[in-house]
């Protein structure tokens, strides 16, 4: 629960840090108004630790430029034609932007900019009223004209003004309600999601890059799900990864939820838990993340009514593994992100055929083999789509997920797995076989390859005897 006087005792220690300090002197003698603004209020006053130190000012670009550059070491234009100026004063990078009174051109979300006179003018125009309060330096008055403390205080996101015309200007502010929804544990005002339902459509006119970095940002929080739920219960989900909304139309055919939707929201949570468990202290993995919200949507493409009333998703990896391939395009995703969710999504069911009778050696290489720099990424997400509230099957699929990542790092100490090469390279199969690049030296290098996945190293003098056998075979 929110303590206020611990709330302001943490906004006087940010207020008197260096770099604070410093500028609050800086503005103040040059006859300007400075106050730290937004998210370091907010979370000061939370309790949580802020990376941010973003201030709001009644100086012009330029003039900020002037007052910053003698007490910072470095200075930048973060958006000068916006008002801001980023330097790094005593260490610390900040933000500096002029009072902003924007309007919008109803079509693109782009703000028709234009500087404002007042902080509370300022503050008004901002996404939520937890987001719209300041400490003015260096005399550190709270500023609060639309009651963000009193949302503080209840928990709860509230535009400052009107939701329909607050995500009328910018209607990247809705998703921007379920990613601090998330950030926060806070609850959503009734109006606020209205105007979402309502609004929906609008989000069309934001770029695909600008939703997938608030998608990202959410699924970087600690309970990303709570955000997810609000995406799909308004509907806003459906207009930019519709994926996810079908879900809830699958029967879950393990029953083990009421539908495909539930259980993957499950599966995400345990993947986050994993992968806090396994890595603590490293930065969250939304490449996994996303991989684990979307591993099963290709289920409702591939749904299929057996004899007896059972129903089957043959092949849903695979169909789901090229879904996410357009989606996450469509959504301007980088090439890397987007191979290691397909190839996870893909691969996800793979170790369940090794739960029901122990692998060979060969297979164990080949899913080292096919996992690639994902395995640590796969084993996660493998244990984390294990959702069944049956514990003895529960256990046995631990227990066998144990074997296989001991056996993984039996046989990587034995023949160093992760290089999963064959004996011969390409160079040495033409010189052995005494002839040039083609067709041939592709086919006889997948030879050499599977006899190092079946076999494990056989050394290059065995290699060049059964290369030469193979060749003369052909």
């Amino acid at each position: 629960m929110l303590n206020m006087a611990e709330g302001v005792a943490r906004l006087d220690e940010l207020a008197a840090s260096p770099p604070v300090a410093a500028l609050a002197r800086a503005f103040a003698d040059a006859g300007h108004e400075l106050a730290l603004v937004g998210g370091p209020v907010r979370d000061a006053l939370l309790g949580r630790v802020t990376h941010d130190l973003d201030l709001t000012t009644d100086a012009r670009p330029d003039d900020i430029l002037r007052i910053v550059t003698p007490i910072s070491s470095t200075q930048w234009d973060v958006g000068r034609e916006f008002g801001t100026i980023g330097a790094r004063v005593s260490g610390e990078q900040v933000e500096i932007t002029t009072y902003r009174a924007d309007s919008y051109d109803g079509a693109t979300r782009k703000p028709v900019v234009a500087f404002g006179d007042t902080i509370d003018g300022d503050l008004v125009r901002r996404d939520f009223t937890v987001n719209a309060m300041a400490l003015r330096l260096p005399d550190k008055k709270l500023i609060d004209p639309t009651g963000g403390v009193e949302d503080l205080l209840r928990g709860v996101l509230r535009t400052p003004i009107d939701p329909a015309v607050s995500f009328g200007d910018d209607p990247l502010r809705m998703l921007r309600a379920a990613r601090f929804s998330s950030q926060l544990a806070f609850e959503v005002d009734p109006e606020t999601i209205a105007a979402i339902e309502h609004l929906r459509q609008t989000i069309q006119i934001v770029s695909a890059e600008r939703i997938q970095g608030e998608l990202m940002r959410m699924l970087g929080t600690d309970d990303p799900v709570r955000g997810i739920r609000l995406l799909v219960e308004t509907g806003l989900m459906a207009e930019f990864l519709p994926e996810v909304p079908a879900l809830r139309l699958e029967i879950d055919e393990h029953h083990h939820h009421k539908d495909v939707y539930e259980h993957s929201l499950t599966v995400l949570r345990q993947t986050i838990e994993l992968e806090q468990a396994r890595h603590p202290g490293a930065a969250p993995d939304l490449a996994l993340r996303l991989a684990a919200l979307l591993h099963d949507i290709g289920k409702p493409a591939t749904r299929k009514l057996e004899a007896g009333g059972a129903v089957s998703f043959h092949h849903h990896d695979v169909r789901g593994a090229r879904m996410a391939r357009k989606r996450l395009r469509d959504l301007r995703f980088d090439s890397d992100t987007i191979d290691a969710v397909a190839t996870l999504i893909e691969l996800h069911l793979r170790f369940f055929g090794y739960a029901e009778g122990a692998w060979t050696d060969a297979a164990v290489r080949r899913y080292v083999r096919d996992a690639g720099d994902q395995l640590e990424r796969l084993h996660i997400l493998t244990r984390a789509d294990v959702t069944t509230r049956n514990k003895r099957k529960a256990h046995m699929l631990a227990s066998a997920y144990d074997d296989i990542e001991r056996r993984i790092a039996e046989l990587e100490a034995q023949e160093e797995l992760d290089a999963m090469r064959p004996a011969l390279d390409g160079n040495q199969i033409q010189q052995v076989l005494g002839i040039g690049p083609g067709r041939e030296i592709g086919e006889a290098y997948r030879f050499l390859l599977d006899i190092r996945l079946d076999e494990g190293m056989i050394g290059p003098d065995e290699a060049e005897r059964r290369l030469r056998a193979w060749w003369a075979a052909r």
